[in-house]
């Protein structure tokens, strides 16, 4: 069966000030507003949204560390995921409390992407810096404290769960690779890892950009997700300015191009949620990439035809 072709929807952009790394976006349905971390720039943004179009500046929340995923609590506030530990902030902007310190070298590793899942644990995974070895790890913290449930990564990404709560997916970036598991609700543990989407290695030589010399055709790598009401995965394709629609069987169904070469993490929200929101990256990018996508770092929005479902909150 032949992959569909890639198509180039209309984005809007959200935001005009770029990030350096924007991740981890959510939309809250209570506030109508869509939250996302920019990690290099230590900071937290939200903003109100109807429909494409921003209501009003973007807030942004300063914070001493990178943050690497956060998700919406119970009654209010953020759990957040930073560099040397897991915290609850019980309002924007207000004081931190640590749940669970880093269980790793803070030296070489930070915790990346995560998010909680549908019994309000909250889930993150951690990236070793050097990204010469599979040191990275996923983490769950529940009423009992913080648990290592798996391991083996370079870069912990890509993480979701079906709609119906019985599968979860989590991909390992610097591998090109999405796996499946079943996934028991009651304890949170991971069982059959089994291989859901495999990404064609880069090519030998390949750099990003129009002025980039003529090597082979590069897709890009997983990196962050979401998962849709009819139990599809939507893949950012980092390097590869794209995402893939995925069905529960790995199928690709889709290929929407993005505004910039390196979108990092998908969200479904807005009143309906059938705004697909993504954020990108712009660190460590070149000139000539930036001059082709100069949207790089910025946050972006299109329509689509399904729903996502509403994002699962930390309950203490």
């Amino acid at each position: 069966m032949h992959a569909p072709a890639l198509s180039s929807p209309t984005w809007a952009a959200i935001t005009t000030e770029p990030d350096g790394l924007g991740e981890s976006p959510f939309w809250h349905p209570q506030e109508q507003r869509l939250y996302w971390v920019d990690i290099p720039g230590r900071r937290i943004a939200r903003v109100a949204m109807q429909g494409l179009q921003a209501q009003g500046p973007v807030a942004y929340w300063p914070l001493t560390q990178e943050p690497g995923c956060i998700a919406p609590a119970q009654g209010g506030g953020l759990v957040m995921a930073l560099r040397d530990g897991i915290y609850w902030a019980r309002e924007w902007g207000g004081p931190l409390q640590l749940l669970a310190a880093a269980p790793y070298d803070t030296a070489q590793l930070r915790f990346n992407d995560g998010k909680c899942d549908a019994q309000g644990r909250f889930w993150a995974g951690s990236l070793y810096e050097p990204k010469d070895q599979p040191l990275g790890a996923l983490y769950m913290l529940d009423g009992q404290g913080l648990h290592a449930m798996m391991g083996g990564v370079v870069t912990a990404n890509g993480l979701a769960w079906s709609p119906d709560g019985g599968t979860a997916y989590w991909a390992d970036t610097a591998a090109h690779q999405v796996r499946a598991f079943d996934f028991d609700a009651p304890t949170g543990q991971l069982t059959n890892s089994r291989l859901f989407y495999q990404a064609a290695p880069k090519p030998a030589g390949w750099v990003g950009g129009s002025e980039a010399p003529k090597t082979p055709p590069y897709g890009g790598r997983p990196d962050g997700a979401a998962v849709d009401s009819e139990g599809c995965y939507w893949s950012a394709q980092y390097e590869g300015g794209r995402l893939l629609r995925l069905s529960p069987t790995g199928e690709v169904l889709a290929e929407v191009a993005t505004p910039a070469l390196c979108p990092t993490m998908p969200c479904l929200g807005g009143p309906d949620l059938k705004t697909l929101f993504i954020t990108t990256s712009r660190q460590g990018r070149s000139q000539a990439e930036l001059a082709q996508y100069p949207g790089a770092g910025c946050v972006w929005a299109m329509r689509v035809e399904v729903a996502g479902v509403q994002v699962n909150v930390y309950r203490t």
